[in-house]
């Protein structure tokens, strides 16, 4: 486990996007964040106090937490440059790129050196099987998406609270570095050889014999032609009986893709449908988060309305409005007790 408190990173971080996995940590861990690093130039905050590495360990911090995320998962001279004054301070770091901090023998070195930790959250775990595809009993609800960080791990966390609340057993299956600092496990689906990742999606939620679900994050989109393997394998592994359609409206293309658009909504979900009846020929679509936070409430509610006529499915902010239009459809029969064995 990642030592706590956290003193959160944001570096020179000038793309909201680009702190997503400290904002994520920020907000459903907020007891455990410390601080927030970030320099001159930096226009971004999560509302912590802005913290140096010294004064992040007389608050309390043991870990930092590089929560960052750009195009490669590289570290680069500066990235290197704060996480050693962070050691040198006493601080662990921990990082979710795909560049390994042990890798980088400076780190290494200071580390061994200081007695501390280097945690990097993208490392597969050892003996993963290549998927199998055969039916497994038990509810499984998968997240997909239009495009890359439109808010996925967001309403995966949001309707596994929601259905807790309910008194309904809920897990959430992280897949991605920032669901798994915030969750303290999962499989980094993205740095899993590609010949593996539907069957470490089935290791990450196996068959369950209650009224219980796994509820497991997304990656990517089928549509965006960087990381469409990895939402495919995602469709296969998760064999859902659930899927969430996610969208961040007004988006002008592509994330990293300009002159790329987003395709319609209607299109993604029937496309991710027809990918998921590989393995689980009854899915259904259940629902459609929306992240309105550019957009006025009023707005937000005539989007939902016009979402929910198109598609016929219930629409939301998971954030801004709650998620109990698609816990409604959720709970009740047809998804009471999963069936999936039987067939």
């Amino acid at each position: 486990m990642i030592p706590a408190p956290y003193h959160l990173y944001l570096g020179h971080s000038a793309d909201p996007l680009g702190i997503k996995t400290s904002r994520g940590v920020a907000m459903f861990r907020p007891a455990d964040c410390v601080g927030e690093f970030r320099h001159d130039d930096c226009p971004q905050t999560l509302g912590l106090p802005r913290l140096g590495m010294a004064e992040a360990v007389a608050a309390g911090a043991k870990t930092l937490i590089l929560g960052i995320a750009g195009a490669g998962g590289k570290l680069g001279a500066d990235l290197v440059d704060d996480a050693a004054a962070a050691l040198e301070a006493g601080l662990n770091v921990a990082s979710g790129l795909h560049q390994r901090l042990r890798d980088e023998p400076r780190l290494a070195a200071l580390a061994e050196a200081r007695g501390l930790q280097l945690f990097d959250v993208r490392e597969p775990p050892a003996g993963l099987s290549v998927g199998k595809g055969y039916a497994r009993a038990g509810n499984r609800l998968l997240t997909v998406g239009t495009d890359c960080s439109v808010g996925k791990m967001v309403a995966t966390l949001a309707l596994t609270r929601g259905l807790q609340a309910r008194g309904v057993a809920a897990d959430f299956r992280a897949t991605g570095q920032t669901g798994i600092l915030i969750a303290g496990e999962g499989v980094a689906v993205d740095a899993v050889v590609a010949d593996f990742i539907s069957g470490a999606i089935e290791q990450l939620a196996p068959a369950r014999d209650d009224d219980g679900w796994d509820m497991i994050e997304g990656q990517g989109s089928l549509f965006h032609p960087s990381f469409a393997g990895v939402s495919l394998g995602l469709l296969h592994g998760a064999q859902p009986r659930a899927l969430i359609m996610c969208h961040e409206p007004g988006r002008p293309h592509m994330r990293g893709i300009p002159g790329r658009a987003l395709p319609g909504l209607a299109e993604c979900l029937e496309a991710n449908l027809a990918a998921a009846r590989l393995t689980s020929p009854d899915v259904e679509a259940v629902g459609v988060c929306l992240n309105t936070s550019g957009m006025d409430a009023d707005a937000a509610r005539r989007l939902f309305a016009a979402t929910e006529d198109e598609l016929g499915l219930p629409c939301t902010d998971p954030i801004a409005f709650g998620v109990d239009p698609i816990l409604d459809k959720l709970c009740p029969a047809p998804f009471a007790r999963s069936t999936t064995a039987s067939r």
